[in-house]
């Protein structure tokens, strides 16, 4: 089905679902657009590449570039209504549902513009729409990515955890289990390398397909000494739970060789984009902080 048709449907469907003059995705200079009242939302993609072999894109993560909306305030009412805070925790789902339902269709339409994307699409879901969802998590969005031509395999749920879900974690292994029998990839998002057993036990029973940590959060543990044997730790439980490990926001050399020294399989970040891919060898690196020469 051509882009602009794709576009018209979602408008459609979501001008039912909603029972309003709520069309929020409009084609302009071969993207998809979302305007949502007062704002206007796009999709940016970044690459996710082989640690070892960081020319080969293995997949992106999407994310949203949020701006004011200076082509038209039309349907603000609708919006500021579907995102309103209302009082019960029942509408506060509904609105996150909504909402992450609408980010993750427009993800979904900019894919499939931007041709030249490849591999599996990261998409992150909020923790409160899985909780929010009783039942048949993923089949609102499964027919959408049918729609799209695709197949629920080629997209990663990719689920933040924080300490802030711990009294919820059976609830989200539920959930995660239910996009996983939908056959979509399950990824964990981590905010840092934790001391604590939370994290390893959720990697241990999600069995995810991809769990990731910062590069940016690594600069903190600076000082850790044993910073190498717990990332190497780490990177051999993902693998033994049947995944892969990622290390996202790499932005200079250091944390590249951090990556290939602890066994990372797949790096992100604008580290990639100031060098030629073909300066790097894959050769073994020295120890994390030193001078690395790609030659």
């Amino acid at each position: 089905m051509p882009i602009q048709e794709l576009v018209e449907y979602f408008n459609d469907r979501l001008e039912r679902e909603h029972q309003s003059r709520f069309r929020p995705f409009i084609l302009k200079e071969g993207k998809a657009i979302g305007l949502f009242g007062p704002i206007r939302i796009e999709s940016i993609f970044s690459p996710l590449r082989l640690t070892l072999k960081p020319e080969v894109i293995v997949g992106h993560t999407a994310h949203i570039s949020v701006s004011p909306n200076k082509i038209s305030p039309l349907y603000t009412n609708e919006i500021e209504t579907l995102l309103a805070d209302n009082s019960g925790p029942a509408g506060d789902f509904d609105s996150i549902i909504n909402f992450d339902r609408l980010s993750r269709t427009l993800h979904m339409l900019n894919y499939l513009v931007l041709a030249h994307l490849q591999g599996v699409l990261f998409l992150e879901v909020d923790p409160r729409h899985i909780l929010g969802i009783k039942l048949d998590h993923g089949a609102y969005f499964e027919d959408v990515i049918r729609q799209c031509g695709l197949e629920t395999k080629n997209v990663a749920i990719v689920l933040a955890v924080n300490s802030q879900y711990a009294p919820y974690h059976k609830e989200l292994i539920n959930g995660l289990s239910n996009y996983k029998h939908r056959g979509y990839q399950i990824a964990l998002k981590l905010d840092y390398l934790s001391q604590k057993t939370e994290a390893s036990d959720l990697i241990r029973k999600v069995s995810p397909n991809y769990v990731s940590l910062s590069a940016q959060n690594m600069e903190d543990q600076d000082h850790d000494h044993n910073l190498l044997t717990r990332l190497t730790q780490f990177t051999a439980l993902v693998e033994l739970s049947g995944g892969q490990s990622i290390l996202h926001q790499i932005n200079d050399k250091k944390s590249d060789s951090l990556a290939r020294n602890t066994h990372f399989n797949v790096v992100e970040g604008d580290y990639y984009k100031t060098i030629p891919l073909d300066y790097f060898s894959h050769s073994p690196l020295d120890q994390y902080g030193l001078e690395v020469s790609y030659l």
